[in-house]
């Protein structure tokens, strides 16, 4: 068996091919930035639900409750209660139609039977699970809030 043909080719048990160390600061990197993810995830979801007027809520048990079914029931999902989600603030919704004689029942119809294109495109999905009297909590809660501006 003698030398090789063409020394430069040839693996000696000491030439084995090897790969780098990958570097400890490029995973630490990683991680880092994965918890300053999450932690500005809560963040956001933290001060969407500490915007709420706190003295309106509890002005009265019934506005309780109407603020507690509000907050258990999805709705933060799409509103917010002084900015515009996907569907019109809190603030916003008791803007407009707190003037109207029939508002807490035309907010509760709303709340159960969904509707579209009165806030643009967004569409309001139903919630037949809720109770007419559930739905009027919420819409009185609604109303309750202070004008958009008065909360800043």
């Amino acid at each position: 068996m003698g030398k090789p043909d063409n020394p430069r080719f040839a693996l000696m048990p000491d030439d084995e091919p090897t790969l780098p160390p990958k570097p400890r600061w490029l995973a630490w990197a990683i991680v880092v930035f994965m918890v300053l993810a999450v932690l500005g995830v809560l963040n956001i979801g933290w001060r969407v639900m500490r915007s709420a007027p706190a003295a309106v809520a509890q002005a009265s048990p019934a506005l309780a409750a109407g603020k507690a079914l509000v907050e258990g029931s999805g709705c933060m999902r799409c509103h917010g209660f002084a900015r515009q989600y996907v569907g019109p603030a809190f603030q916003q919704l008791a803007d407009r139609y707190r003037g109207r004689a029939d508002a807490p029942e035309y907010i509760a119809r709303k709340i159960r039977e969904g509707g579209a294109g009165e806030w643009g495109r967004a569409v309001m999905p139903r919630h037949p699970q809720l109770t007419q009297q559930q739905a009027l909590q919420m819409a009185e809660w609604v109303l309750s809030l202070p004008p958009q501006g008065a909360a800043d």
